[in-house]
């Protein structure tokens, strides 16, 4: 029988399984469908990824952002665990490749979008593959209920009719009672088992604060909370702004958001990690997929529009099990705008149907072509060259997405990659034909190896610049030279955002908008924006409570941690009448000791009284006399 600590140790570093992982586990090595929903940072990845590295066959893994999707890849092949990725920034060729090595190679993990699960290769190539396991990632996309609903995911059923007796698993961090149901019923999940872990966080603080000065009590807070932190802000603008304010008042902080060059953003992300800055300042760009268990503080400056992502990004404090604090700052202008916000997501649908006719003109597309085709996208050339108002066209473009028409590329910087699409002894001839480009040959296969003849291998010009003593543009001008002569595919490095169409293009007046499901959806996300509000301007009732009844969970007690129940706990301490009735016994006897008082109320905790004369005191309402009796203050 196979040793899943074993495999949890070699290739993970721990010793044991955290609550619920194990029996998932052995549900996927039972081929049963089985749901599994985890609080952020709960281990979701482990419950798939351990049994199929106990199983023989490749795993699909389905997720919607490409930049998740590579630091998957990136931590498993950092693990010497053989991962790959399938997604909008890669061509025919290189998508070619990847799947031969899923049915050919020893490739254990694929991660796709879910519209790539529609393409005829995908299709074709999946029935070549032994594949053991189907793993749903962020599944709660798959549900219209869902906080970030995405269309194609609808499609993954239809994929899953061509793996019969391959089991099924559906991960999720936030998922109501709705969400829940749909995901098992839209994945066709036979006899799931669901597994559901509690969405307390004992160690985690909540806390919502009405501010008009939200940077100074921001400030505070930083002061206050010593260790890293993450403050959420809703524009780019803003991320910079907050961040240089944190400065000027002393604390380290970087801004980070999508429209940053990859560069720098990879060195913010590491210096944050590396605990060589303090504070970032992000959109909600920021987090996904980071593995940071230090972080003492969440801070959301700007609220999001549902609990449910509230929920994911508080919970990337805390993850090491010790205190930390989740605080969300607002005013009345700001729930206000929260509501009007998603108001604005929803533009006319005129609108939507010219925005998606300008893109055809853009790019000069025939209706029924260019199906996963990448596009360079430059929103403030497009929308200036077809007078279109860039906010209202933001949306419209999401919307598109949203309908699984076009996928946006956020800024990203996709290195530079290199394939030889010969075989050794071409190589060897071309060599021998050009001899000039022999010792250059050389230093590529010893600075990456063989795998440049099985697949796309990311490479530095300015590193092989460095080692064949010779300026980058010469490199770049030899690389050329040989995919000209058809040795190798030279990709060169992309730094822009990319739209790519996920269907034929349609005539923009008979596009399929889904209108009676958009409208339905726009309330939901008007139900969900009032939830927010709700949550951050109550009083009454504990936070954690109420996060947890908006997910279905209602026989928990109070944290006992968070803003309110730390007042809770103040006002029982500072009971009116109880107070009252220490007064009035101070004053009947004239001169009492503590020790008196203390016997006549033994009633009241020796600390809760003690509190209770200190107030006393401090406020001059009552005082010590010579010999250390309690008197009234005259």
């Amino acid at each position: 029988m196979t040793d899943l600590h074993a495999i949890l140790k070699q290739y993970w570093g721990y010793d044991q399984f955290r609550p619920l992982q194990e029996d998932t586990i052995r549900c996927v090595l039972n081929a049963t469908d089985t749901l599994v929903l985890l609080p952020t940072g709960g281990g979701k990845s482990i419950c798939f990824q351990v049994p199929v590295m106990a199983m023989e066959g490749v795993c699909i893994v389905v997720t919607p952002l490409i930049a998740l999707m590579k630091d998957q890849v990136e931590q498993l092949k950092r693990r010497n665990i053989s991962a790959a990725a399938i997604h909008s920034g890669m061509n025919r060729h290189e998508i070619d490749i990847t799947l031969d090595n899923c049915i050919h190679g020893h490739t254990k993990f694929l991660y796709v979008s879910p519209e790539r699960l529609r393409t005829e290769i995908m299709i074709q190539r999946a029935k070549q593959m032994k594949i053991c396991l189907l793993a749903i990632d962020e599944a709660h996309c798959i549900s219209a209920w869902g906080y970030d609903f995405r269309p194609s995911y609808l499609l993954i059923s239809d994929f899953r009719d061509l793996l019969p007796g391959v089991p099924v698993m559906a991960l999720t961090a936030t998922a109501t009672e709705e969400v829940r149901v749909d995901i098992i019923d839209k994945l066709k999940m036979k006899s799931a088992r669901v597994f559901k872990q509690s969405f307390a966080r004992a160690n985690l603080s909540y806390s919502a604060f009405a501010e008009e000065n939200k940077e100074r009590k921001l400030v505070q807070i930083l002061k206050n909370v010593p260790g890293t932190s993450i403050v959420y802000v809703r524009t780019r603008k803003r991320t910079k702004e907050l961040a240089d304010s944190l400065i000027r008042n002393g604390i380290p902080a970087l801004a980070y958001h999508a429209g940053l060059p990859f560069k720098d953003r990879g060195d913010r992300q590491s210096a944050w990690i590396r605990n060589q800055t303090r504070v970032v300042v992000a959109t909600n760009a920021f987090g996904m997929g980071i593995d940071k268990p230090d972080v003492r503080s969440v801070v959301h400056y700007d609220l999001p529009e549902n609990l449910e992502a509230y929920y994911q990004e508080a919970g990337r404090a805390g993850r090491d099990e010790k205190k930390a604090y989740a605080v969300a700052l607002f005013n009345k202008i700001d729930l206000e705008e929260l509501i009007e916000s998603v108001e604005r997501k929803y533009p006319p649908f005129e609108l939507i149907r010219r925005v998606y006719q300008a893109l055809a003109n853009y790019y000069k597309i025939p209706v029924g072509g260019s199906e996963f085709v990448n596009y360079n996208f430059d929103i403030k050339d497009f929308t200036g060259i077809f007078g279109l108002p860039v906010n209202e066209t933001h949306y419209a473009l999401k919307l598109l997405e949203e309908e699984g028409f076009i996928q946006l590329g956020e800024n990203f910087n996709e290195p530079s990659k290199l394939h030889f699409i010969v075989d050794n002894r071409q190589l060897y001839d071309f060599q021998i034909r050009y001899r000039e480009m022999d010792s250059f040959i050389k230093v590529i296969l010893r600075l990456y190896g063989g795998e440049l003849f099985t697949e796309y291998v990311k490479i530095s010009e300015s590193e092989i610049a460095q080692i064949f003593f010779a300026p980058q543009q010469e490199v770049i001008k030899k690389l050329v030279f040989m995919q000209e002569r058809d040795i190798l595919v030279y990709e060169p490095r992309r730094d822009q955002p990319q739209i790519t169409y996920m269907t034929p293009r349609f005539e923009a007046a008979l596009l399929p908008l889904n209108i009676r499901e958009i409208e339905k959806k726009k309330k939901r996300d008007l139900d969900k924006a009032s939830a927010v509000v709700d949550y951050a301007s109550h009083t009454k009732q504990c936070r954690t409570l109420l996060l947890l009844e908006y997910f279905n969970e209602f026989d928990a007690s109070p944290c006992g941690i968070c803003d309110i129940c730390i007042e809770k706990k103040k006002s029982d301490f500072f009971d009116d009448d109880k107070m009252q009735a220490i007064l009035d016994f101070i004053r009947e006897h004239e001169h009492i000791t503590p020790k008196a008082l203390s016997k006549a109320f033994d009633y009241v905790p020796e600390k809760t009284l003690s509190a209770i004369l200190r107030k006393f005191i401090e406020e001059e309402i009552i005082h010590y006399n010579m010999v250390g009796e309690l008197t009234l203050k005259s």
